[in-house]
């Protein structure tokens, strides 16, 4: 797979998909979009993936959006407008529930639409001297696309604060507001993707993907439907052959098939 924007390599079943525009701080535009679009669609693709980690190029992560787009966006109509905005927001909802895990290497500034790559991660690391900030008010926007994502994540009160303030905070607060997941010094970065790597990997594949489905369907259903919902969930993983290697390796005191040696 070949794009000008971004670059991935895939190593030990994992994706390492990268932001490839240093010089505007992997700002984002129409073009980032429609590729990114499609290295998802095409990694869904390949059934022995078990994650994905989403970084940028150089010192940042994502910027937002890409000032030369941005100077094209302001002259088009609106039904130009909203046709890129439905391909960002749908990108969005693609990365949100791709099927295995995503994980976010925050190596730099996440700012305005960047963030929106943050949220929809399953798991974000930041690095400390990250930077974060919801600066769409500052030129008359909001956070639109990505305020559902990031709503679920930091909850409505911190949202309104941030959305109504675009205050700028380090990795630290990111973690203490519940943005990312951890926080951990520049240089340990890699370890600690590393680490959760290892974690994930460790997990049966096919139920760390209804983990994420579970995640995000029982917050929206009432209760007369989670309990049929969660119960024929487990009732088809107990009989499915993942679930059967791995209650067996458990009771065996083994390592399922699935753990690599």
């Amino acid at each position: 797979m070949s794009y000008q924007t971004l670059s991935c390599k895939i190593t030990d079943n994992v994706a390492y998909v990268q932001f490839c525009r240093p010089d505007v701080h992997n700002a984002f535009n129409d073009t980032v979009i429609y590729e990114m679009t499609e290295l998802f669609t095409e990694l869904d693709k390949d059934k022995n993936l078990r994650a994905v980690v989403l970084t940028g190029e150089g010192k940042s992560f994502c910027a937002g959006a890409d000032l030369n787009w941005m100077k094209r966006v302001i002259t088009q109509s609106f039904e130009e407008n909203l046709k890129e905005s439905n391909a960002l927001a749908d990108l969005f909802a693609k990365i949100y529930h791709f099927r295995c895990p995503v994980i976010g290497r925050i190596n730099g500034a996440a700012i305005g639409g960047g963030v929106g790559f943050v949220a929809v991660c399953d798991v974000a690391i930041a690095a400390e001297n990250a930077k974060f900030s919801f600066s769409e008010v500052k030129i008359g926007l909001v956070p639109a696309c990505i305020g559902p994502y990031v709503v679920k994540k930091i909850g409505e009160g911190k949202a309104r604060e941030f959305f109504i303030t675009g205050e700028r905070m380090n990795g630290r607060k990111a973690f203490a507001v519940g943005l990312v997941n951890q926080c951990v010094a520049d240089a340990e970065l890699d370890d600690a993707v590393d680490a959760l790597l290892n974690m994930i990997k460790s997990s049966g594949p096919e139920a760390v993907g209804v983990a994420k489905e579970l995640v995000s369907s029982v917050p929206n259903m009432a209760e007369d439907e989670y309990k049929p919902f969660t119960a024929e969930m487990i009732a088809k993983l107990r009989i499915s052959d993942e679930g059967q290697e791995g209650m067996n390796a458990f009771l065996q005191k083994r390592k399922p098939k699935w753990v690599e040696d």
